[in-house]
């Protein structure tokens, strides 16, 4: 039998999980009478609702080729499936140190994505060949045959060698269920594509009589057994009962007992005797392990090099919630809660960094993004946590004697009346439009802009080409910062300065000159944004105020009020939203924008001292 390790990779909404549904229902991993559910390795029920991948996942199977030269070939394949956004590149970079092959997945009209690039780089830089996989050919608008040459360019681009640029091309439909070489080839399923992974990806390298090698990549975590270490046997074999070295961070090596060894299988695992080199596994029985440490022979302490992750570029304040409701909808609430969750993070999350903020209350966390960051807060507000955190800042670092901030390459997809909108946007981000192209009806935009310009600017976006706005980037490089170049929000925001409910009464007149974030029977308090203003200035207002009763009879006009709907914000927008001023309060029941100082005579007494210190600043200057 004929074993493989490859990993998928593809840009978000490109099909990958779809393809891997059709390759494990082709290789028989569902039982006959079992339900399938789409995008059966989204687990996490965050996957499933936003339709990334955010965890890597690995699965296996074993399926006998069918058609072609390799007819009755019986196959292993170790599928491990990659993010396909950048935010989680800390996945994707140790998660490929597992694949000796992958198969890139391409839509037929979009071609190659920022993510595709990422992703891409880091498998190219480990020496992975590429099998090409065009997905979607079954749309009216596929442009198959330029979508590979652009494929050929990028990995020239990407300095690949001249292996990989011979790399085999499929045409595929995961929906469908089916990838072949010949685009009218649809009734054999996948079994091209497995016959091209036993052809193209080479064998495992095995090395089974040497002494142990064990690199883990991946944590899983049980009530009963604690933690799983998952990962690939470099060398010699592993199995259960058998004494351990495990080499740390620090260089020091301690010692354990392997309990239980299971292989992949299917979407499952089962035990095994013993594992060799080349394959993948999950080990039991190891305690306080961690992503990137080496499992040796204890008499061969030979470590492999740990895994290295991208600096991250975007970080947070993490605070406990001091709000007037603080304390009220979560279950975990103080700052030693809060602690001990952020570090249980870190020993899966190799990509997140976390230090101690200015109190006791408060801890910096940077991440590789927005959506590294809000997945993060989001998992944490449905576990039960409570907390507030303020404005993402960009990690500036010093390069060559220079400071520098990050800069992202975007792609922009729009339809042609919004790209005037579209374009004023970027300039005013400080963006610097590189390519535009005409694409069936819309238009296709490449920019580099820096990371500060990308906060807030997709609710911004869409907003301006009326929801038709489709917005990717990715890392690009470092350049020198200009702090200038980028406004801050344009319009000012409601603020409350009572609390209570709000009220219809109180909503209808504020509703004509701003865009309302409450609706009637939110709970507001002093200091909360209870909506944004149309100009420039913010506006304190009472969005709780009661109709006054009177013993006169009147006929009610209010009776047929139709209320403009609010702008429910969800948690990546409030945090694109808010200023420096302001704080996001997230609670597992809402999500509120508010001031960091909720009294406004104490708002007014530090803007009159920030106004003084800078006119003074400015005379002496």
């Amino acid at each position: 039998m004929e074993f493989r390790n490859v990993a998928i990779i593809a840009h978000v909404d490109h099909g990958k999980t779809t393809l891997v549904d059709a390759m494990l229902r082709q290789a028989g991993a569902f039982r006959t009478n079992e339900a399938l559910t789409e995008c059966v390795m989204d687990s996490n029920p965050l996957e499933r609702e936003r339709g990334i991948t955010i965890l890597s996942k690995n699965c296996a199977v074993t399926y006998e080729i069918l058609f072609g030269p390799n007819k009755g070939t019986i196959l292993r394949v170790n599928i491990i499936d990659t993010p396909g956004h950048a935010d989680f590149g800390g996945e994707v970079e140790r998660v490929l140190r597992m694949a000796d092959g992958c198969a890139l997945l391409i839509d037929a009209l979009e071609g190659p994505m920022p993510q595709t690039r990422f992703v891409l780089q880091k498998a190219i830089q480990l020496g992975l060949k590429p099998i090409v996989v065009v997905n979607k050919c079954d749309r009216p608008d596929a442009r198959t045959d330029a979508v590979v040459n652009e494929v050929f360019d990028l990995l020239i681009e990407l300095g690949a060698d001249e292996i990989a640029l011979d790399f085999p091309v499929l045409w595929a439909s995961g929906r469908d269920g089916w990838a072949s070489r010949d685009k009218n080839q649809k009734d054999r399923g996948v079994d091209d594509l497995f016959d091209a992974i036993l052809t193209h990806v080479p064998a495992p390298k095995m090395d089974a009589t040497g002494p142990l090698q064990f690199l883990v990549t991946n944590l899983d975590y049980s009530e009963y057994v604690g933690r799983i270490a998952i990962g690939r046997v470099m060398r010699g074999s592993i199995k259960p009962g058998m004494a351990v070295g495990l080499c740390r961070a620090d260089g020091r090596m301690d010692r354990g007992r392997v309990s239980k060894v299971n292989q992949f299988q299917g979407l499952g695992r089962r035990e095994a005797q013993e594992v060799f080199a080349g394959d993948l596994c999950a080990v039991e029985g190891i305690p306080d392990i961690t992503i990137g440490d080496t499992v040796v022979h204890p008499d061969s302490p030979d470590a492999l090099p740990r895994v290295s992750v991208d600096e991250p570029t975007l970080h947070m304040v993490f605070r406990i919630n001091d709000g007037p409701l603080g304390g009220r909808e979560g279950k975990f609430v103080t700052s030693r809660q809060l602690s001990e969750r952020l570090d249980r993070e870190l020993r899966s999350n190799v990509a997140l960094r976390v230090t101690p903020g200015e109190t006791s209350e408060e801890f910096h966390v940077s991440g590789r993004g927005l959506l590294h960051l809000g997945v993060l807060l989001e998992t944490m507000r449905r576990e039960g946590f409570e907390l507030t955190v303020g404005k993402p800042q960009v990690i500036e670092k010093e390069v060559n004697g220079e400071m520098c901030e990050p800069w992202e390459r975007l792609t922009l997809d729009v339809a042609e009346s919004g790209m005037g909108a579209a374009l004023e946007l970027l300039g005013s981000r400080a963006a610097e439009i590189t390519k535009v192209d005409p694409r069936n009806g819309r238009m296709h935009i490449e920019a580099d802009i820096p990371a500060r310009g990308l906060i807030g600017l997709r609710s911004r976006l869409l907003n301006a080409t009326g929801g038709e706005a489709v917005m990717h980037h990715a890392f690009a490089s470092w350049r020198g910062v200009n702090p200038g170049a980028i406004k801050p929000r344009v319009q000012g925001v409601l603020i409350a300065n009572e609390a209570g409910p709000a009220t219809s009464y109180a909503i209808e007149p504020l509703s004509d000159r701003a865009v309302m974030f409450v609706k009637p029977g939110d709970i507001c308090y002093q200091g909360m944004l209870v909506g944004e203003n149309t100009r420039e200035n913010n506006l304190v207002v009472n969005a709780t105020r009661m109709k006054p009763f009177s013993n006169v009879r009147a006929i009610s006009k209010d009776a047929t009020v139709v209320l403009k709907q609010p702008r429910i914000m969800s948690l990546e927008q409030a945090l694109e939203y808010i200023e420096e001023d302001e704080l996001v309060e997230i609670t597992p029941t809402a999500i509120r924008m508010r001031k960091r100082l909720l009294n406004e005579t104490e708002r007014k007494r530090v803007e009159r001292s920030e106004r003084s210190r800078a006119e003074t600043s400015a005379r002496e200057g």
